[in-house]
């Protein structure tokens, strides 16, 4: 038997998990779970690992997570760090807990078998680059996630969402699910047309994908406005993109 791979897509609002074949045909969806809060890092393995259990075929697993990741570490995670989820405030024993929490390594010991560990963004991309030029890929949800590749090669990770943008706010805050709601979808799509009008100058990619919970709520307008060809990925590239993370050439 192939590589059966479990992806589960951690969100700052919930968890997406998906268990597929090596053709990348999916072999189950679990339910999707409303993000509990707090949230420890063993909260996490205990999540993760009880998806392993419901199935026994599973022999690797994928795990997106928003933040900066480095080599299956944790650098920062939002949400995570607030012991009541998005947008409140961080708790200092949960931040403690997390900050170079090396969570790839602690999965593989615990389920002993291939752990993969990615920012989300990056996992979204794996399920539609083309590995042919500077592809980039912008994640709207919770907040803002971003993964860049170079000919189909991964570059180091950059948190947009920290950069500040309008009033001293960050990125996450001015275009995040919180102003989404507050503004509605119209207003809100004009940030988006903006932001992404400032962020290509600085990056200038040859191709653009929009992914993540809320990139169907982009106004038609906003996506036309541009003159370069911006692609709309399925939600479901956070959980199907897990099959083709381990080919990435990072």
């Amino acid at each position: 038997m192939g590589n059966v791979t479990l992806t589960v897509d951690c969100g700052g609002t919930g968890i997406k998990a998906s268990v597929f074949d090596q053709h990348s045909k999916v072999l189950v969806d679990f339910p999707y779970l409303t993000t509990p809060y707090p949230m420890s890092p063993n909260s996490l393995v205990e999540i993760i690992s009880n998806y392993v259990l419901a199935d026994h075929r599973i022999n690797r697993v994928t795990v997106g997570l928003p933040g900066m990741i480095r080599n299956g570490k944790i650098v920062f995670i939002p949400h995570y760090i607030n012991k009541r989820g998005p947008r409140t405030m961080p708790d200092p024993h949960l931040k403690k807990l997390w900050h170079s929490f090396d969570l790839q390594n602690t999965l593989h010991k615990k389920l002993k078998m291939p752990i993969l560990v990615l920012n989300d963004a990056e996992v979204h991309a794996a399920a539609v680059i083309t590995g042919v030029g500077l592809e980039t890929v912008l994640t709207f949800g919770t907040g803002l996630g971003c993964a860049m590749f170079n000919n189909g090669k991964l570059a180091p990770h950059i948190e947009l969402s920290h950069a500040t943008v309008r009033y001293g706010k960050t990125i996450d805050a001015w275009i995040g699910e919180i102003s989404r709601r507050r503004m509605g979808n119209q207003l809100w799509s004009r940030r988006v047309k903006a932001l992404i009008g400032e962020l290509y100058p600085m990056i200038i990619w040859d191709k653009l994908y929009i992914g993540g919970g809320n990139a169907q709520r982009i106004s038609k307008s906003a996506l036309k406005s541009f003159d370069y060809k911006v692609k709309i990925i399925p939600n479901s590239a956070g959980v199907s993109g897990g099959v083709k993370a381990w080919d990435l050439r990072a």
